[in-house]
């Protein structure tokens, strides 16, 4: 039976939906678009139990995210990307997670986590200095994941080079109004950020070596819960595919809606034109294999987890490789979808065109990446170990 918090969604997507093109045409999550998010919870599925969250099982957690960016790409993007934030913050300093739930848990966290500034220590933390790009959801937000390399006094980063995910409130950090102006995934707001000597302390950091194990951040915040000793790479790629193939079931669903009754321009129905309807059928069963390839390979690890079992590299690497192979297998099934809409599937008063750019542009994300990824993958599985930056994002 599915999470309740993805049957709320289920009940919701018609209103997602009506607000998609408001939210495209703003450039961020309209204000009803982001009521919506809070009232089926999604945001709160990885958020512990103790701050008013419900610290589901990740697959959950995806279906939702599909659930959500099957009504609306860019909503379900920032959902996927936003909703992996209370996940690490359940790994922070308590002292941090009452500054950021103790009065409100429905406090939206943001990112990026690219090692784009320097932060240089100083007495009881560190100062900080940098320009990110791609933080989803940031108006929205009122805290915020960065990535930072360790400084030297001077201001350079150490090397070799030491990486840190510090949070900062929203006064901290000045947001680029004019920073998000592209072709797809228009509404996710995924603006620059500016920090210019901000002071983090030190309980506000968190070694990215340790969320990223799966393991030390949880002993040493005291967290037990299944959830909490994933691997980082497990889970913030798990939210950003989530979305992917949510995209492409919402282009599958208007793609059906549009050709149900379409009559060619050379007079021929098209549920009777058999190559259009072997299309459909191809395309609808590769994302039905996207989407249980991608939560089957999350259950495998939260399983391993949940019995005590060390997640080593190799079962990090096969999780990683099939989760870019099966964005790309369901971004691939929608362009064949795509290809036999007809002319009129690119005017822009047809859901279909959205949903096909928003899949493409949600295949630019770093973690959709195939080269290194395949390349450790197959490394691993001769049984030679990878190396050096081909652990990378794994």
């Amino acid at each position: 039976m599915s999470h309740k918090v993805v049957q709320r969604v289920a009940e919701l997507a018609a209103q997602l939906a009506a607000h998609a093109e408001e939210t495209e045409q703003a450039g961020k999550l309209s204000d009803k678009s982001v009521a919506l998010v809070r009232e089926a919870g999604v945001m709160r599925m990885l958020q512990p139990t103790d701050f008013g969250g419900y610290a589901a099982h990740p697959r959950d957690f995806a279906e939702a995210v599909m659930a959500v960016a099957g009504a609306c790409g860019s909503t379900g993007w920032v959902c996927g990307v936003g909703g992996v934030h209370p996940w690490e913050m359940a790994l922070m300093d308590r002292r941090l997670q009452e500054e950021v739930w103790g009065e409100d848990p429905d406090t939206w966290i943001a990112s990026p986590y690219a090692p784009q500034g320097v932060a240089t220590p100083t007495d009881g933390g560190y100062v900080l200095r940098g320009r990110w790009s791609f933080s989803s959801g940031t108006d929205h937000c009122d805290w915020i994941f960065l990535g930072a390399m360790i400084g030297n006094p001077d201001g350079t980063p150490m090397m070799p080079p030491r990486t840190l995910h510090v949070v900062l409130p929203r006064a901290d950090y000045t947001i680029v109004d004019d920073s998000w102006d592209v072709i797809g995934l228009c509404g996710t707001g995924s603006k620059d950020v500016i920090v210019d000597g901000a002071f983090i302390p030190q309980y506000r950091t968190i070694d990215s070596e340790e969320v990223a194990s799966g393991t030390l951040a949880a002993d040493r915040a005291g967290r037990t819960e299944t959830v909490y000793r994933l691997p980082f790479w497990a889970m913030f790629p798990l939210g950003i595919t989530a979305a992917v193939i949510g995209i492409a079931e919402g282009a599958l669903a208007a793609h059906l809606d549009y050709q149900r009754n379409r009559i060619t321009a050379m007079g021929t129905a098209i549920k009777d034109d058999p190559y259009v309807l072997y299309a459909i059928s191809e395309a609808a069963s590769e994302i039905a294999a996207s989407r249980s390839q991608l939560l089957d390979g999350i259950s495998r690890l939260y399983d391993l987890a949940d019995a005590g079992k060390t997640i080593a590299f190799e079962d990090r690497s096969v999780v990683r490789r099939n989760q870019v192979r099966c964005a790309w297998r369901a971004v691939s099934a929608v362009d064949e979808i795509f290809a036999r809409s007809g002319g009129n599937a690119v005017r822009k008063n047809n859901a279909l065109q959205r949903f096909w750019r928003d899949a493409h542009v949600g295949l630019q994300h770093a973690i959709h990446i195939p080269g290194s990824i395949y390349h450790s993958d197959a490394l691993t599985s001769m049984g030679v170990e990878p190396q050096g930056m081909l652990r990378a994002l794994i």
